[in-house]
């Protein structure tokens, strides 16, 4: 054994701490996950490697055959992990060991949920899945030295899992990681051959690279000990690069556990060969739920660059539009060059093809679950439905297609379930309907009883209700859809078309006309709080609204803006009235100005806070309202 130097005891990251109990002592739902989760980061170091390799070839040392190594020792009750892949210098070993990202410590711990089997799932996917060996080990060395490194330069780190580890340096001969998990009493079932090469297989034999088990031969004559042979006990071939029909559904899914720290199955994957003027490879994944960092548009994103099955890049941003930014898989291609980079993939036009075709198949992907598989789409529309909802703004040349993909609550929806399509929508759309009527607001509740939708429910004509705080600005990039027009049922003046009948709009003439002096009466008492005054066709029960100029923003935009520190542009609503109501016709025969102005007010504002928005001047709206409910009662 090598003399250790430099030997220093450090104490654990808080966070650390709090996940190595729950480890040790909660999570044993699914205690075989420790080895799959080590030989993931194994993995991991040999892809880093190969690429540092790409310009360092020096790295290698000599050592080319990249592998992973188990073994157990039964005596001992030991399993040992190795890897000749990029290793880590005392500074990574202290960094990585002894702390969890800080992007995903605080998410970790407020996902856990206090159920076993739910909480194990988490592990991985918020790069902790080095801490689960305490599952099963209750001390656990690591012996590590980085490529490129002197031998003398080599790390021991070892921890019982109590809050605190040793790190020492070492002499090690071999670039790369060893791990010695000493195994708890009751865990000695881990080291067993047969069962380890059961969890290899079962959850690593996709790896793209040798996994080794030691094989016992017959001792030679002239030996004391029987000579130890290694055998490969995974496939060891990029599992993207085999033919469709001779990979089951069970890789797939390990597979997409392995690229995507899940321990959930994907929802749908995509797996496409391409030939032609372009020559690549795809494997993509649609995640069953959404990840923690899913609303954080910086965050790192992408797919698994391969060049000729040659790991370059983690996160290779490029190939897939920012909407689509949870779709996990992996790309590789033979068009491009082994050094290539985020900047050249940013220029290259070869990327902008393969960015368009993965495009279409991810959408294609989506329509084929949304057809075959409705209720596992209600579910990945609930998971990813608001960034879906950024595509049309950023994809204009899929902006139908993605259209087709969309979610919305309706009138004749279930309740505040947005599970309506487009194609549905239009599928019952009345006869002789020609648009696609919608109403935005922030609430379900709000929406669904908005006076807006009066003569919607009286002609049994279905309305879309937007209730996303997104939705307002996705409709200004949607215009129209399978050839019909989107229509905002709160702004400009409302035109249902075909929908009404001439003796309708003949009488709504005569009844506006009939109304012009009360029209003016009432622009002249809210004078500058409107842009305009007029006899409304959307009521049917309530006495007012307010509507929104056809240029104007909304309220949800108007909104979002001022939360985000942006000027937002002076607009006045229009006034609508509903001259067959009570209230109005007591307004129209009201002899004082002062009490019709008050009243003109009150009916203002209260159709402000109909449509959801805040008084401008709260104190003003007590005072006539209790001034009218003292008159009343006198």
């Amino acid at each position: 054994m090598s003399v250790e130097t430099q030997k220093e005891t450090l104490g654990f990251q808080t966070e650390v701490k709090q996940l190595l109990h729950l480890m040790i002592h909660s999570l044993y739902s699914n205690k075989e996950i420790f080895l799959r989760e080590l030989i993931s980061n194994a993995s991991d170091a040999v892809d880093k490697l190969r690429f540092e390799a790409l310009s360092k070839p020096e790295l290698l040392e000599g050592g080319a055959e990249l592998k992973i190594r188990v073994s157990f020792d039964k005596d001992a009750k030991t399993v040992t992990l190795e890897d000749n892949g990029i290793g880590m210098s005392r500074d990574d070993v202290v960094t990585h060991l002894g702390t969890i990202a800080k992007s995903g410590t605080a998410d970790f711990m407020k996902h856990l949920s206090g159920d076993q089997k739910k909480d194990s799932h988490l592990i991985g996917q918020f790069g902790v899945g080095f801490y689960s060996a305490f599952i099963v080990a209750d001390k656990v060395d690591v012996f590590s030295r980085r490529a490129g490194l002197a031998a003398s330069e080599g790390v021991h780190w070892s921890s019982k899992g109590e809050g605190e580890f040793d790190v020492a340096t070492i002499d090690k001969e071999d670039r790369g990681t060893r791990i010695v998990l000493h195994l708890k009493s009751a865990e000695d079932e881990f080291a067993d051959g047969w069962r380890l090469r059961n969890i290899i297989k079962k959850y690593s034999d996709h790896i793209a690279l040798p996994i080794e088990l030691p094989k016992e031969v017959t001792a030679a004559e002239d030996e004391e000990k029987p000579a130890v042979e290694w055998e490969t006990v995974n496939r060891a071939s990029a599992l993207w690069t085999r033919p469709r029909t001779e990979v089951k559904d069970e890789e797939y899914q390990e597979f997409y556990k392995h690229i995507a720290h899940d321990f959930e199955n994907p929802l749908s994957w995509s797996h496409n060969k391409v030939e032609g003027k372009l020559e690549y490879n795809s494997l993509l994944y649609v995640p069953a739920r959404a990840p923690f960092d899913l609303y954080q548009r910086e965050a790192p994103r992408g797919l698994k660059l391969y060049v000729q099955r040659v790991f370059v890049m983690d996160q290779a941003e490029s190939f897939l539009p920012l909407y689509l930014r949870f779709i996990k898989g992996v790309v590789d291609s033979n068009d491009l060059s082994l050094n290539v980079s985020r900047e050249i993939l940013q220029k290259d036009p070869i990327i902008d093809s393969m960015k368009s075709a993965l495009t279409k198949r991810v959408l294609d992907m989506l329509e084929k679950l949304a057809k075959n598989e409705p209720e596992q789409y209600k579910g990945f529309w609930k998971n990813f439905g608001q960034v879906m909802k950024e595509g049309p703004a950023e994809d204009f040349a899929n902006k139908e297609k993605i259209a087709g993909l969309l979610r919305f609550a309706s009138t004749q929806g279930e309740e505040g379930e947005q599970v309506v399509s487009l194609a549905e929508y239009l599928a019952r759309a009345k006869e002789g309907q020609d648009k696609i009527y919608y109403l935005t607001g922030e609430t379900y509740a709000q929406v669904k009883n908005s006076p807006h939708l009066e003569v919607f429910h009286k002609k049994g004509i279905e309305v879309l209700l937007l209730t996303d705080r997104i939705d307002e600005w996705l409709m200004s990039y949607l215009s129209d859809f399978d050839g019909k027009s989107f229509v905002d049922v709160a702004r400009g003046d409302l035109d249902l078309g075909n929908l009404d009948s001439e003796e309708d709009k003949k009488a709504a003439e005569e009844v506006a006309k009939s109304k012009e002096g009360l029209v003016e009466r009432i622009k002249t008492a809210l004078g500058e709080t409107v842009s305009e005054v007029r006899v409304s066709h959307r009521l049917t029960d309530s006495p007012a609204i307010l509507a929104i100029g056809e240029q104007d923003l909304g309220l949800q935009m108007r909104q979002i803006l001022e939360a985000s520190g942006q000027k937002v542009p002076d607009s006045k609503p229009i006034f609508e009235f509903n001259p067959a109501h009570p209230l109005i016709e007591k307004l129209d025969g009201e002899q004082s100005e002062e009490r019709f102005g008050d009243l003109s007010h009150i009916l203002f504002d209260q159709a402000a806070l109909a449509a959801g928005d805040s008084l401008k001047d709260p104190a003003a709206y007590v005072r006539r309202l209790n001034k009218l409910l003292v008159e009343l009662s006198v």
